[in-house]
């Protein structure tokens, strides 16, 4: 009887987790200051709209549409940040991947460059947190014996973010690469849904942060240059 009950709502609960939708992540209500940014960049920020960073400024004075080529730095780990308890090896792991999914949206549009010069944007990423998600197989263990897995159901929030899923922080630099005048700045928080295809994954929420951030990114530079067609990044 107890088996059949425990099954029961293990279905309910993965039912549940479901009807969630079908956004693999979801933009944070806020964001922690990290040092990346200096006071004076950090002052410059304003509320982003859709589509854009939590906080971001764009120079009002550039003229997007004359860089055509772009210097892609390494993708730093913060070390002030909310990293510290993530192995080395994993950190490796995901600035790699994130400087993949960013390097393969922005050749799309920009012929990469390693040296600074006329119409190349420079642009620094830096991740400032990285939070893995509790596998399922966990959530399910350690819950259903104690017949809490309602709790998991109904979405507990733990530092505005549901619970037993993964965080994300980012914070961006654009420069022009000859000058060093600042072209945009952007900070954001993102963060798991619950949706089943994280659940089983430790990284995978943060992973897919990263992926929705490179294509946000490619996205907002097209905007900026006034191109046509430009793709929107799906959650």
């Amino acid at each position: 009887m107890r088996q059949r009950v425990e099954k029961t709502i293990l279905i309910l609960f993965l039912f549940a987790l479901f009807l969630q939708g079908c956004a693999a992540t979801q933009q944070r209500r806020d964001v922690v200051e990290s040092g990346f940014l200096t006071a004076g960049e950090h002052a410059m920020l304003t509320e982003g709209k859709k589509h854009e960073a939590l906080l971001r400024y764009v120079n009002p004075d550039v003229d997007w549409r004359s860089y055509d080529k772009i210097m892609l730095d390494s993708v730093a780990v913060w070390k002030d940040s909310e990293t510290q308890d993530v192995s080395p090896e994993d950190l490796q792991m995901l600035t790699d991947f994130a400087y993949g999914q960013l390097h393969d949206a922005l050749s799309l549009d920009y012929t990469f460059v390693t040296q600074p010069g006329p119409g190349v944007i420079r642009a620094t990423f830096a991740i400032t947190e990285a939070e893995a998600s509790n596998p399922v197989a966990d959530v399910v263990t350690s819950i259903i014996p104690q017949t809490r897995i309602l709790t998991g159901v109904k979405g507990l929030i733990v530092g505005g973010k549901p619970g037993f899923v993964g965080t994300a922080g980012l914070e961006a630099k654009f420069t022009d690469a000859q000058t060093g005048k600042i072209l945009g700045l952007a900070v954001d928080r993102r963060g798991g849904t619950k949706n089943l295809s994280g659940m089983t994954d430790k990284w995978n929420d943060v992973e897919k942060a990263y992926i929705y951030w490179a294509a946000a990114v490619r996205y907002r530079l097209c905007m900026l240059r006034g191109d046509a067609n430009c793709v929107e990044p799906e959650a």
